[in-house]
């Protein structure tokens, strides 16, 4: 796959919210890989809010199960995995798709049946593309970013305008 190719999300969704479940069930899909900084909450939170817990709660609802895939130190994703009741993957190394691969060995699911589901094209997308797993890009949950965060955003953007997703 090229680095272009790689770029490209399968879909894109304003939010988790938005992700239609059910046609992810439909065509197989049982495992979301679930990135957490500014997917599911707050960039660099330390816990899980009401809108990841009742994410969770609604895939889980839907048949699904999770784990979090997270560049992050591992007390932080782990504590926010801990408190989710999901697995983690931390240092999972995004963009290289080292975490995707270690997350469907410890998930037990082959990568026709897995998501990827991000918010960053650079990390989540590239590594969820090159697994290659179906992946899920979403919009940003807040506009509050760590800044090297804030520095990959208009390149990110020039790649979505070019790839028009």
């Amino acid at each position: 796959m090229n680095i272009f190719a790689a770029m490209k999300p399968n879909a894109v969704y304003k939010s988790v919210y938005d992700i239609p479940l059910e046609t992810l069930k439909e065509e197989g899909k049982t495992c979301l890989l679930l990135d957490f900084d500014n997917t599911l909450g707050p960039d660099h939170a330390t816990a899980p809010d009401k809108y990841a817990f009742d994410f969770i709660e609604k895939v889980r609802n839907a048949g699904f199960i999770c784990c979090l895939v997270s560049n992050a130190k591992s007390s932080r994703s782990s504590g926010i995995a801990d408190k989710l009741g999901i697995p983690c993957v931390t240092y999972a190394h995004k963009p290289r798709p080292d975490g995707v691969y270690r997350a469907l060995k410890l998930m037990d699911t082959p990568k026709e049946n897995a998501v990827m589901i991000g918010d960053q094209v650079f990390t989540d997308v590239i590594a969820g593309r090159l697994a290659p797993v179906y992946t899920i890009m979403v919009e940003k949950y807040s506009s509050k970013e760590i800044w090297y965060v804030v520095l990959k955003r208009p390149f990110e953007k020039l790649v979505r305008l070019i790839g028009r997703f």
